[in-house]
């Protein structure tokens, strides 16, 4: 085994209910993107274990592997167009997000009413009905169930933000004109997991969670990391040292030689690489070995990048090195990658890729 992501579901089952007790409502887990890499199988029934009223994906094709894998709470499947085989879901009891008149008008000519949320675009110009919204209020609503009603924040990682309060009010209107026709959908979804954890107005029947429920921070800068949040990060990376050696000063080191070593020193070789979702463009990151931190140096490579190991270093080859954990022991973090890569945490996290081997267990930490 040369490198692998150590999932400890134990600590997604404590964020899940760090989550309900914050929001005091339903919970919908958010698994898309299998489940931000982190597994989507074994990720959907351990949130279901941990007491998720729901799942919620992007994609139909992740709803009905979860249906087929025993998944037995709701799933909810918002990135489906028109075209799309809605029977499929329908057969296996998957909720459909409706964003379209082509959508609803598709959905709605199957037989057994199907369950369907409509996505309202309340400011984020995204997904949703914005401009389509006066003709939908006009179709039959009696050939389906509407089960939600659901937006999206674009800025619930700024508390205080007017455009929070502006996009709440939308909501609201676009509910009460829904009210209006007799359609009272007994589940109304806006808050993300930063308006989860900080803006409680606006949970309503049931908060969709995503990074926080992997024990991750929405914005390190606005509303602090895991720690002060009460979260516990889920994924530590692990990879091993396939080689380590002694090099001398003024060692250009990796393609385009656009670093060289500053002494002598010991060079170890990480295998893993931008194919296994190691960004290419990180530069102040690196691993965590024997209590300290050893930086990159060069270009990250496919499968593999060196770190700087310091001349003392007692690293071998064959060594297991941390590439990110929960920071607890000095090692880098998600955070840290993606402040080092000018991403986000979420975009570190759910880049690891499938060679990447994911083993589940507590206590991994």
């Amino acid at each position: 085994m040369r490198a692998e992501a150590r999932i400890d579901l134990d600590r997604l089952s404590s964020n899940i209910n760090r989550l309900k007790d914050a929001a005091g409502t339903s919970l919908m887990a958010v698994v898309k993107a299998d489940a931000y890499g982190h597994g989507l199988v074994e990720v959907g029934l351990a949130a279901e274990k941990a007491g998720a009223d729901w799942l919620g994906v992007a994609l139909l094709e992740e709803a009905i592997k979860l249906r087929t894998h025993g998944v037995r709470v709701s799933i909810l499947a918002w990135l489906v167009s028109p075209g799309s085989d809605f029977k499929s879901a329908v057969d296996h009891d998957i909720d459909l997000a409706v964003a379209s008149i082509a959508a609803f008008k598709e959905i709605s000519a199957l037989p057994n009413k199907p369950r369907i949320h409509i996505e309202l675009d309340t400011g984020m110009t995204r997904g949703g009905f914005l401009d389509e919204w006066h003709e939908l209020l006009k179709q039959d609503f009696s050939k389906v169930t509407v089960v939600g009603i659901f937006s999206h924040f674009a800025r619930a990682d700024e508390p205080g933000e007017k455009q929070n309060t502006d996009q709440l009010n939308r909501f609201n209107e676009m509910v009460a004109d829904l009210a209006a026709l007799g359609v009272n959908p007994p589940i109304k979804h806006l808050s993300n997991s930063a308006a989860t954890l900080k803006d409680p107005a606006s949970s309503f029947d049931s908060v969709r969670t995503g990074i926080a429920m992997y024990g991750l921070s929405p914005d390190v800068r606005s509303l602090g990391d895991s720690k002060s949040l009460g979260l516990k990060p889920v994924m530590q990376l692990r990879a091993k040292l396939h080689l380590v050696k002694a090099v001398p000063a003024s060692a250009a080191v990796g393609y385009g030689a656009t670093e060289s070593t500053q002494t002598d020193t010991k060079l170890g070789v990480v295998a893993m690489g931008y194919a296994d979702g190691i960004p290419r463009i990180a530069h102040d990151a690196g691993v965590f070995i024997n209590g300290r931190k050893a930086p990159i140096i060069g270009r990250v490579s496919m499968d593999q990048f060196v770190v700087d190991l310091g001349a003392d270093s007692t690293a071998q080859s064959g060594d297991w090195v941390i590439v990110f954990g929960d920071g607890s022991q000095g090692e880098y973090t998600a955070d840290d990658w993606g402040a080092a890569s000018g991403s986000i945490n979420y975009e570190i996290v759910t880049r690891i890729g499938p060679r990447v081997h994911r083993i589940y267990a507590p206590h991994v930490y």
